[in-house]
């Protein structure tokens, strides 16, 4: 059997999509691991990179914290984590964030950075306080690359969030771990291809979110 003859034969089998083991519940675990480790890394790295981005102070550090977290392998930071603190979530969502930190703490500080400075200093010169300046005249302008680095955090956690299986813990790298364990390739294909899907539909969310959310003008500009 090929790569999509195991796929087929994975999802025309009834017994997944029902049940604690079925489709749906271990999809919608994937979901909120995803969820509650990009919220967390989002309120991490979101007001240091701006701060720091709009200040154009501490650069250098934040990209050697960055630099640090992206080396981290996340399977061995999570075995490191279950001997250390023992099973559970808190385990899983420590590499998760890690990983999802550095993405989005280096795009927001450059996209601060490359913000045409004319409209921040006019802003300065009428004398709109700092945190005016940095909401209402650079995060618009910057968004479009903020967003980008969210996205790239969300992927990578969706994508790597298979790991909490390793712990017992559910999700869609169930099947992988499962299906590995059982020689059953038909799961192992088919939670691949669950995390594939939900990976790309990550980048639909974050392109709707773009448009929704981005002025036309900014859209255009870049």
């Amino acid at each position: 059997m090929n790569v999509l003859d195991f796929a087929h034969a994975f999802f025309n089998d009834s017994a997944h999509w029902h049940g604690y083991d079925g489709i749906p519940t271990r999809f919608v675990e994937h979901i909120t691991y995803s969820l509650e480790a990009l919220l967390i890394a989002a309120v991490i790295g979101l007001p240091v990179g701006l701060l720091t981005g709009h200040t154009g102070r501490g650069g250098n550090a934040l990209a050697l914290i960055a630099t640090a977290g992206r080396a981290l392998p996340s399977f061995g930071l999570l075995v490191l984590m279950v001997i250390w603190i023992g099973l559970g979530m808190l385990p899983v969502m420590i590499p998760l964030v890690v990983l999802a930190v550095p993405p989005i703490l280096v795009t927001s500080y450059e996209a601060i950075r490359s913000v045409d400075p004319s409209p921040v200093d006019a802003a300065r010169g009428m004398g709109m306080p700092e945190a005016r300046v940095l909401f209402q005249v650079e995060v618009p302008v910057a968004l479009p690359l903020i967003l980008s680095g969210l996205r790239t955090a969300a992927i990578q956690i969706v994508s790597t969030a298979t790991i909490a299986a390793y712990v017992g813990l559910g999700g869609l790298g169930r099947y992988i771990i499962d299906g590995l364990y059982q020689k059953n390739y038909e799961k192992v294909v088919g939670g691949a291809t669950l995390v594939a899907g939900l990976a790309l539909a990550s980048l639909a969310v974050f392109w709707a979110a773009s448009r929704l959310t981005v002025s036309p003008g900014v859209r255009r500009s870049g």
